[in-house]
């Protein structure tokens, strides 16, 4: 039985490699060389019966795969540093889920500076009205609180969005993080 398996792993190791050149003349040798390479060979065993085809290397397929080579490499690249800062998908979800936590504690506390920022305009709109009904100049103190909250709230609204945006970016940046891990393990 063991005589019998080294046979036919004899048989099947090339010996001869044969390319037919332009002019459709068969060529054989026992190395492979470039113009093998250039015009496609099969590789013969000892009977000198065909064992496999390598077809013939084409420069221009292969410079316009040179793109998407490129483009994997670059891709293997970035996995590798996913899976060397995450580990594992479980990790990289802990992670979104305590920074979008973090984004949503900011995000409530802006809004509670929003809503005090607007009930404190209300309470000064109040009292220029009052100063309005009675006919009176309104005081430079009070408009440049007015001023002052009226920019405090911009910049809060500003804060919120700005979170918002941060927090919706985030959580696709670990969608595809997560999605990237789950696709190793």
């Amino acid at each position: 039985m063991a005589s019998q398996t080294f046979a036919e792993t004899a048989v099947n190791k090339a010996k001869w490699y044969r390319y037919y050149d332009k002019n459709g003349v068969a060529n054989i040798s026992s190395t492979v060389t470039p113009a093998h390479i250039r015009h496609g060979y099969e590789a013969l065993d000892a009977n000198m019966q065909v064992i496999q085809k390598n077809r013939s290397y084409n420069t221009d397929q292969d410079l316009k795969m040179a793109h998407t080579r490129a483009a994997q490499a670059r891709q293997q690249e970035h996995d590798n540093k996913l899976k060397k800062a995450y580990g594992s998908s479980k990790i990289a979800t802990l992670k979104r889920d305590d920074l979008l936590k973090n984004y949503k504690k900011q995000i409530a506390l802006q809004q509670q500076q929003l809503k005090q920022s607007q009930k404190d305009r209300a309470v000064f709109k109040r009292q220029e009205m009052e100063y309005f009904r009675k006919g009176q100049p309104v005081p430079n103190d009070l408009k440049d609180r007015l001023r002052y909250n009226m920019q405090n709230i911009t910049n809060t609204k500003k804060n919120i969005e700005s979170l918002q945006t941060d927090y919706r970016n985030t959580q696709a940046q670990y969608e595809t993080i997560i999605n990237r891990l789950k696709a190793f393990e």
